[in-house]
């Protein structure tokens, strides 16, 4: 899809700075809308289908919490939540009800901008990983992912994943066997360096965790290394 294309739409109560973010995304040739009532944009949502949601956490009607958890399983394009700097359980309960990504408020244009695009052109994004480049479908015994169709299966039965999910997994399990680092994890998805704080990987891995059959509590798929990373375990995938 063609940047020119991308249609976002902000659901935000602060008319100022909604006004504001339009005439700078639009500035860089995105097409926006703006929802002020939160008791409206579930809806106008699934009746519009913008390519990105721009979801603000406090509004009028229904918050961006309750939003977030009714759009997903109905919704598949990114959101992007705003959150308050110091409200750090309002991101992790946000990534967990399916957000994916998040912003501070007061919020940089410029950094909104680079997230928003990260996000839509994540199914592009070709990990830098020493496979076929025809390979799109990986199998560890009953647990099957595949990128070409951006789905997964355990025991033939589909893993419900958020977009943001799907590209975790694909990107652990196509280098199954090599750790990876936040770093690496962070840069490949987002494009963006890691700021040492941000705590979406980690929530999104034990979100994962469960859906592949891994133990959340003594995981032996995808294994914490403690100082380095991740580590997606092909030998324990294989025999589930």
């Amino acid at each position: 899809m063609e940047q020119e294309a991308w249609r976002i739409l902000i659901v935000e109560d602060d008319q100022r700075l909604a006004d504001l973010t339009r005439e700078y995304l639009e500035a860089n040739g995105l097409q926006v809308a703006i929802e002020s009532d939160g008791g409206q944009a579930v809806a106008r949502i699934l009746r519009e289908r913008p390519d990105l949601v721009v979801l603000d956490l406090m509004l009028p009607g229904e918050d961006g919490l309750s939003i977030c958890r009714k759009l997903r399983g109905q919704y598949e394009g990114p959101i992007l939540m705003l959150t308050a700097r110091t409200d750090d359980m309002d991101q992790v309960l946000g990534l967990e009800l399916g957000a994916d990504d998040y912003v501070c408020k007061p919020v940089r244009p410029r950094v909104l901008l680079a997230r928003i695009r990260a996000l839509l052109r994540r199914s592009e994004v070709v990990a830098e990983v020493p496979v076929a480049e025809n390979q799109r479908r990986l199998e560890f015994g009953p647990l099957v992912v595949d990128n070409a169709m951006r789905e997964a299966w355990l025991n033939e039965r589909s893993i419900e994943l958020t977009s943001a999910e799907f590209d975790l997994l694909w990107l652990l399990a196509v280098n199954a066997g090599r750790i990876l680092s936040r770093e690496e994890i962070f840069n490949s998805l987002r494009g963006i360096e890691y700021d040492g704080q941000d705590r979406s990987i980690d929530v999104r891995i034990s979100r994962i965790r469960p859906k592949i059959g891994d133990d959340p509590m003594h995981p032996r798929l995808i294994k914490t290394v403690r100082s380095k990373g991740y580590l997606f375990v092909r030998e324990a995938a294989e025999g589930l």
